[in-house]
């Protein structure tokens, strides 16, 4: 959508974009380090990417709740749409009713009373005019006093997805909510669909900021209460992500962690007595499985689809999500074949919804695949550990222009650095000396050492470790820009 065909706003909207949530039924792509709201899935994007492309018809700025490890990748993906924003950051995961209880807190700070509109960072909705007109059309009743949500018009009998069942028109254009639906079973949801009436919940809400905070105060005083202490006085920095700064606004730790964790549903919705529901009519998927995943894909005649350098060769119904190297399936049927450098799933496409076990497996076997990637994000771009053994480790490492990694030494370890793309700025001891590509330098144990990249393109290079002891908490930061 250009500026040009963006609908007007005849109310000023806040988004609120919901970023917490592990996304483990998309492993082995989507891991607790990072979740599928970051992952590039649609077209080279990320999921928040694209929410936050599809909410710029707000012309506000946007305020996102998430995890405190996952700060800096919110902040990249708000330098590109939405510098002036803010990030709210969880000490820990609550669920929906305590994140969306501090974003009204911190919308309700002075005098404000915005409409809020509160949306999952990892829902994909390719229309995003139709999406525009559609909240738009809650905005008389959440201007009456309703908490409205909005509703898919179902395309299928899903038991993925909770439902809510419409109720009488409302004065306002939208319609009363006569019950929610947990997730049905097949069957269930077969019979929902021929009564008709009913919609998929997506999870959207469109609120006043002091109509939500009192229906919380109502039916869920404890957790509000809990998410009061924690916003008396929060704590408030920045991080400088590219030309922008983007604002952190951390809740008090321990009042939070004592809130209990709860969805808005269970804890709001469904007790309260004025909510509204319109409903959408465009496409819309929760991308929660790799089912979901494999549908935003166009099928071969033979029902396969495949992203990346995946071969399908009398095969039937096949997914392949092969992005880094070939592989090929031979003589499948109906399955799901995800790869990456350090972990391959392979599913019967039945079996999508309990991925999140293997994810559980794993972690009780102490598999790191289970939660990290071999690709890890920094503040101040990436690393791949690309291999090791006894004594040493080899990784990839890019900095992105202007940012620096922190003034440090390490006490079990030394480092060869050699560049192989950009100009690498080297502090060592007390010298400070550029490297171009091919050019290289030694990090002896102890030395106090600290990399920066003065260009205006990414700094790769290949960092050799060998010691000792290599493992990341072998660091000691004297200086750092990031606050840890």
């Amino acid at each position: 959508m250009t500026a040009l065909d963006a609908p007007s706003a005849p109310t000023a909207i806040t988004p609120v974009i919901l970023c917490g949530g592990s996304g483990t039924r998309l492993w082995p792509l989507s891991r607790q380090s990072f979740p599928k709201q970051f992952v590039p899935l649609v077209g080279g994007k990320s999921l928040l990417q694209l929410t936050l492309a599809r909410l710029a018809w707000c012309g506000q700025p946007v305020v996102c709740v998430a995890a405190e490890d996952h700060r800096f990748l919110v902040a990249d993906a708000l330098a590109d749409h939405n510098p002036a924003s803010q990030v709210l950051l969880e000490p820990a995961g609550r669920n929906t009713a305590a994140a969306m209880a501090i974003a009204a807190l911190l919308a309700r700070q002075g005098d404000a009373d915005p409409l809020l509109l509160f949306c999952p960072a990892d829902h994909h909705i390719p229309d995003a005019t139709a999406f525009a007109h559609t909240i738009r059309q809650g905005v008389p009743a959440a201007e009456a006093g309703a908490i409205v949500t909005y509703g898919v018009v179902p395309s299928f009998p899903s038991s993925a997805y909770g439902y809510i069942k419409q109720g009488d028109d409302r004065t306002d254009g939208s319609r009363r909510v006569a019950r929610f639906i947990e997730k049905p079973a097949p069957a269930a949801a077969q019979a929902l669909l021929l009564q008709g009436n009913v919609l998929w919940n997506a999870g959207i809400f469109l609120s006043r900021a002091s109509r939500l905070l009192a229906a919380l105060k109502q039916h869920a005083p404890d957790i509000l209460l809990r998410c009061e202490q924690a916003m008396a006085s929060p704590r408030r920095d920045s991080v400088a992500s590219g030309a922008s700064s983007i604002g952190f606004v951390r809740p008090q730790p321990e009042p939070f962690l004592a809130c209990r964790a709860q969805s808005i549903d269970y804890a709001v919705m469904e007790p309260h007595d004025n909510v509204a529901v319109v409903p959408f009519q465009g496409q819309w998927s929760d991308v929660g499985s790799w089912n979901a995943v494999a549908d935003l894909t166009p099928a071969d005649d033979a029902g396969n689809r495949i992203t990346g350098q995946g071969h399908a060769l009398q095969a039937r119904n096949t997914f392949i999500h092969a992005p880094g190297r070939t592989v090929v399936a031979l003589g499948t049927q109906d399955l799901l074949i995800i790869d990456t450098p350090d972990a391959l799933l392979v599913a019967n496409r039945d079996h999508a919804e309990q991925v999140k076990d293997v994810v559980a497996h794993l972690t009780a076997c102490a598999i790191p695949q289970a939660a990290a990637h071999r690709r890890v994000a920094r503040p101040w771009g990436w690393y791949d550990s690309v291999d090791a053994g006894e004594r040493f480790q080899v990784k990839r490492i890019g900095v992105k222009p202007g940012a620096s990694l922190s003034l440090q030494k390490h006490h079990h370890r030394a480092e060869h650095w050699i560049v192989v793309q950009g100009t690498a700025e080297v502090t060592r001891g007390t010298e400070t000396f550029l490297l171009s590509e091919n050019q290289s330098t030694y990090i002896p144990i102890g030395e106090v050492h600290r990399l920066h990249n003065p260009g205006k393109l990414e700094l790769e290079m290949i960092e050799v470790q060998s010691g000792s002891y290599l493992g990341e908490d072998d660091i000691v930061r004297l200086e750092d820009s990031y606050g840890r």
